[in-house]
């Protein structure tokens, strides 16, 4: 099962990068550089499009993958197993009206070896998709706030999982935010979800996913930061309710033809976790094409 279902999302991302590697290959090549400063050298262009690939407000269309493995510690003194996901969150700018855009950030999570004890105190292992949360975001154009980043809209939860132990069973909706900064060389950001159970057949939830970044951007699309999320379960027990990593980053933006795609690998250290199924390290891969906005016209 674990191997048939890797090889199946494994299919239907080569599918998607494919299809992204064509509508960028249809677009002139000034259409790649729409939203990117204007410059005189290919490096600063490249620079330009990484910063884009780093912006959660981003004007272009970002169609990202985020492979996770992380080091959890299991209950009853069995130390630490690795848990693996890849998570599918494309980013997708649409231009309502000359100064405002409304993005659009679902996140798709696929389970591919969640690690559990069960009732006979063994070691097992779960696959299967994980809850969607879907965010909504309007935010105010460059011509309004300058190089300051605004936004807030709503988020919600919808309960996909496939496996009991990989969901919430719980429809959840909440408020989000977004608050940052591009500078010439940097953009730093703080980006909060919050999440009220607002139906369904699991347990009270309300909690928080909070992503932070600061990220420098050097010649030749090299980039180097901090891109991690803190959780907070609201309903835990008190010193477990927070799940606090700090990690380093490092990124590199390639042309595969005219497609720009961004690489990003960062290790973490969660230095506030729960004890049992938190958290202990991490490493993150992220994969990013980014291809034009695919709608051209305004909404409203």
């Amino acid at each position: 099962m674990f191997i048939s279902s890797n090889r199946s999302f494994a299919a239907i991302l080569a599918c998607v990068v494919l299809n992204a590697f064509v509508v960028a290959k249809a677009q002139p090549p000034s259409a790649l550089r729409n939203t990117a400063t204007p410059t005189s050298t290919e490096a600063q262009s490249s620079s330009a499009i990484s910063k884009q690939a780093a912006n959660p407000l981003a004007t272009m269309w970002l169609i990202q993958y985020q492979q996770n493995n992380e080091w959890v510690g299991m209950p009853l003194n069995h130390g630490s197993q690795v848990e693996s996901n890849l998570q599918f969150q494309p980013l997708i700018s649409l231009n309502l009206t000359e100064n405002w855009n409304l993005d659009v950030r679902p996140v798709f999570r696929l389970f591919s070896s969640a690690p559990y004890l069960s009732s006979a105190q063994r070691e097992r292992r779960v696959t299967g998709f994980g809850d969607t949360v879907f965010a909504f975001a309007l935010s105010p154009s460059h011509t309004l706030v300058g190089n300051w980043l605004l936004a807030a809209g709503p988020t919600f939860v919808f309960p996909t999982a496939t496996e009991s132990r990989l969901g919430q069973s719980n429809w959840q909706g909440g408020p989000t935010a977004a608050l940052g900064y591009t500078g010439e060389h940097f953009i730093a950001y703080i980006f909060p979800q919050q999440w009220f159970k607002i139906g369904g057949d699991g347990q009270t939830t309300k909690q928080m996913d909070a992503q932070y970044a600061f990220v420098y951007f050097l010649r030749n699309g090299w980039s180097v930061g901090t891109n991690p999320d803190v959780f907070v379960d609201w309903e835990a027990k008190p010193g477990n309710q927070v799940t606090f990593p700090v990690g380093l980053q490092i990124g590199k933006l390639r042309k595969f033809g005219s497609l720009p795609v961004k690489f990003d690998f960062q290790a973490e250290y969660y230095a506030l976790h729960p004890e049992v199924y938190g958290s202990k390290w991490g490493a993150q891969l992220q994969i990013t094409p980014v291809i034009p906005s695919l709608i051209k016209k305004r909404i409203l």
